[in-house]
């Protein structure tokens, strides 16, 4: 089979696999849609364990299935979560899935970015969702991404009315914008260095979008009745987006770092200020079983309407251009690789 290997971010080749053979607790799985990711172009992150077929925002079809498997069956529609939780360890038991280190540990074989996948047992217990019919292979590619925006909201407890700042208006932020619209937030504001992006969130809602290079606590104050944010969303690994929502967090607020910065990154937290004004700091990462759920839901729904955000459709010989469309984040929002494409 065709896949896309991963060398670094300029570096993506077609190549062939031997397409997996599955075992009986196993599915095999046609990749009909597969969304490159923020994270796929975090070469940093990446690049120490090229070459690998990455790519884990995935739709497709059930092709084979183990002798074993009871639930599912040849030409079922379905989202396959790459990470998945034990849902027995301490930490699952207390609504922290993915903390879980068997989430942490679990992936299919051998990625997203590849004509076929082969589900691990594990993943097929827990990790197998079936598409409703309303529900598109491009439209499945988002609903991993969305679930990890649900759950970041969820964590950081966003309320109706509400002043959402997002920081950085990439995929992650587009969706951050549109499930906080779709929440009842109140006013929802978008920043970013690239006009193109600015443009794409005004357009898919956002009330005011401000240039990162502004300063951003003046002007929220302009527009938000001389108030700060209730709930300041990082989605850039910019380290100045992360002191940017230090400044524009309003009292007894939240910041949801949902992005990461580069590994050593140190940041200055005014501590005394956030305890006396009761500021809360959350991390996200990631998404549950039930967060995967709602964000099926939404889309079939189709209360976040995600088919908007699509630039590129583009086939697996053509991955290479699309990491580098993603990493240079000029003009595209959601590039979706279509493995059996010609």
């Amino acid at each position: 089979m065709r896949v896309a290997m991963y060398y670094n971010n300029q570096d993506v080749r077609l190549e062939e696999l031997p397409t997996p053979q599955i075992s009986s607790g196993e599915l095999l799985v046609k990749v009909l849609a597969s969304g490159i990711c923020g994270s796929d172009v975090m070469e940093w992150y990446r690049i120490k364990k090229a070459p690998l077929v990455l790519g884990h925002e995935i739709a497709g079809e059930i092709v084979k299935v183990g002798k074993e498997v009871d639930n599912y069956k040849i030409g079922d529609r379905v989202f396959v979560s790459h990470h998945i939780p034990c849902n027995t360890c301490y930490y699952c038991l207390n609504g922290h899935h993915t903390a879980c280190e068997t989430l942490h540990t679990t992936n299919y074989d051998p990625g997203g970015f590849a004509e076929y996948i082969r589900v691990p047992r594990l993943n097929v217990d827990r990790g197998v969702f079936l598409l409703p019919e309303e529900v598109s292979y491009e439209q499945g590619a988002f609903v991993e991404p969305l679930a990890c925006v649900v759950r970041g909201q969820r964590v950081a407890n966003l309320k109706p009315a509400q002043t959402v700042l997002i920081l950085g208006s990439g995929i992650s932020g587009l969706l951050h914008l549109l499930l906080a619209r779709t929440s009842g937030a109140g006013r929802v504001i978008a920043t970013d260095i690239s006009e193109y992006r600015l443009k794409t969130a005004k357009e898919l809602g956002a009330d005011v979008v401000i240039g990162a290079g502004e300063d951003i606590p003046s002007r929220l104050r302009e527009v938000n009745d001389n108030r700060l944010a209730d709930l300041v969303i990082v989605c850039t690994g910019a380290y100045s987006a992360f002191t940017q929502a230090l400044e524009s967090v309003d009292r007894a607020g939240t910041v949801l770092f949902f992005a990461p910065t580069e590994p050593g990154v140190e940041l200055p937290i005014p501590v005394n200020d956030f305890w006396r004004n009761e500021i809360k700091l959350m991390p996200s990462y990631g998404g549950s079983p039930l967060d995967i759920s709602v964000a099926i839901e939404l889309i079939r729904s189709g209360r976040v309407a995600v088919d908007k955000m699509i630039t590129h459709r583009l086939s697996l010989k053509e991955a290479g251009l699309g990491f580098k469309l993603v990493s240079q984040a000029k003009e595209s929002i959601k590039v979706i690789i279509e493995p059996h494409k010609s």
